[in-house]
This record gives structure tokens, C-alpha cells and sequence, in this order.
């Protein structure tokens, strides 16, 4: 019992460590970051692949009020999971950090430079009496001087630099399926249908257009863009991992434009 109350006095205080050294505040943000669902990053030779799961509650959800993934800059885009309110705070934080950049040195900001900022940001929060660390994870996606970057920040302010990972839940075994098919020299095109299959790979093989987000970050346009439905649903039926109801609705509206006709 006097174990267990001493663990509770550690659970309350943010700035201090555990006779272990652990900080169980920062533990329990990562929890929220597993509860969320998941995000993928992939980086290829020419450029950067943002995928997330964008699992929708209720049909009577609309679904562009689900935002995972977001433009940070012309050239750097970001993917979430975790606390969603967490999230947009950091969001505009790294939009507010880029245009300051571009205002002070007139150039556009390194990935590797915000995504430090960022996570400086991140690290106060677990420093400070009476905050709370940040209960997301960011992959932070760009481009500098044409060379594709990836990078991860965690609640503890830590920053990562990554080929290829995932945030949020499952991660474990997607991070599994990147391992053993992601290959260094795989073009932008390859880079999505990995990132789409290691998402399918924990939801039955099989995802349907309106229920995921992909992005991408050109190398050689340096410009951030976000796939339409139909390019997501071409990818996935190239792939064979087209969900069953959406071929179906698929076959449905043929149907029904050919009696139009």
C-alpha cells in the first residue's frame, strides 16, 4: 500500500522524477499517443508519403472536419496521433515558427530546424508545475534543397529522424510490415502503395478512400499536396486493397449512369 501511494504523489507531479528515473506523466502522453489512430510516414528518393487512418465515428460526421494531416509550409507537411486538441496547438506553433523564418532570414525553414523547435516547445511542457506534456506524436515531413527529410517528435520533446515509421495505434506491427518491405530507392508512386498496404496490414487487407489521408511532399516541386478520393481509390484498387463496400458503390454509380444515359 505505501508503494502504491508513493507512486500516486510521482503520477501528480510532472517535474518530478521516480526513484527509478521516470517521469509518469510523460509515460501516460505516450499512451494517448497509442490510443490515437495511426500515421505513417514513408521517405523515398523523390520525396516524402504522410498516410493516416481517418476513422470516422458516425456517417452524420462530415468528413473534412477530421483533419490528421496538415500544411505546415509550402515544403514541409505534418501527420498526427494522439490528442487531437494537442495536436492543432502544435500545428500553429510550427506554422507560426515557418513564417517567422521566412520573415527574418527570408528563406523558407529547415525541416530539421522546426522540427527542434518544435520539440523544444514539446519539452518545456515537462518542465513546468502545473502543465501537462503534450498527448500527441507528429511526423513532420519536407524537403531542403531537394533532399527529402522524415522526422517524429515524442511527448518528451525528443526528436527522431526516420526513413520510414508509424505513430499512434498498432504501431509495432506496421512498423513491421515497413521494415521488411520498404526499399531506400523506391519512387513516390511506390512510397504511397507502401504506406497504403502497411496501413491495410491492421485493418483486414483491405481500406476504403473516404476512411484514410494521404499526402505528399514533391522533391523536385518542393510543394506539399493532398491526394483527392479518386487517387487514393486508384491506388488502393492497383493494390487489390480496395475496401468490398466501396467497389461495390463503385459498381452501383456505374449502373446508374448507364441507365442515365
Amino acid at each position: 500500500m505505501q508503494g502504491q501511494n508513493q507512486q500516486q504523489a510521482y503520477d501528480r507531479g510532472i517535474t518530478i522524477f521516480s526513484p527509478d528515473g521516470r517521469l509518469y506523466q510523460v509515460e501516460y502522453a505516450r499512451e494517448a499517443v497509442k490510443r490515437g489512430t495511426a500515421s505513417i510516414g514513408v521517405r523515398t528518393s523523390d520525396g516524402v508519403v504522410l498516410a493516416v487512418d481517418k476513422r470516422i465515428r458516425s456517417p452524420l460526421m462530415e468528413r473534412s472536419s477530421v483533419e490528421k494531416i496538415h500544411k505546415a509550409d509550402d515544403h514541409i507537411g505534418i501527420a498526427s496521433a494522439g490528442h487531437v486538441a494537442d495536436a492543432r496547438q502544435l500545428i500553429d506553433f510550427a506554422r507560426r515558427q515557418a513564417q517567422v523564418n521566412q520573415l527574418r532570414y527570408g528563406e523558407p525553414v529547415g525541416v530539421e530546424t522546426l522540427t527542434k523547435e518544435i520539440t523544444d516547445y514539446i519539452q518545456q511542457y515537462t518542465q513546468v508545475g502545473g502543465a501537462r506534456p503534450f498527448g500527441v506524436a507528429l511526423i513532420i515531413g519536407g524537403i531542403v534543397d531537394g533532399e527529402p527529410r522524415l522526422y517524429e517528435t515524442d511527448p518528451s520533446g525528443t526528436p527522431y529522424e526516420w526513413k520510414a515509421l508509424a505513430v499512434g495505434a498498432d504501431r509495432g506491427d506496421i512498423r513491421d510490415y515497413l521494415e521488411a518491405n520498404y526499399d531506400e530507392e523506391m519512387d513516390l508512386d511506390a512510397g504511397i502503395d507502401l504506406a497504403l498496404a502497411s496501413l491495410a496490414s491492421v485493418n483486414d487487407d483491405e481500406l476504403a478512400p473516404e476512411g484514410i489521408g494521404v499526402a505528399t511532399i514533391d522533391a523536385e516541386t518542393e510543394t506539399f499536396g493532398v491526394l483527392s478520393d479518386e487517387e487514393k481509390e486508384s491506388h488502393l484498387a492497383a493494390a487489390d486493397l480496395l475496401e468490398a463496400d466501396s467497389e461495390a458503390d463503385d459498381e452501383g454509380e456505374d449502373a446508374d449512369d448507364e441507365t442515365e444515359e
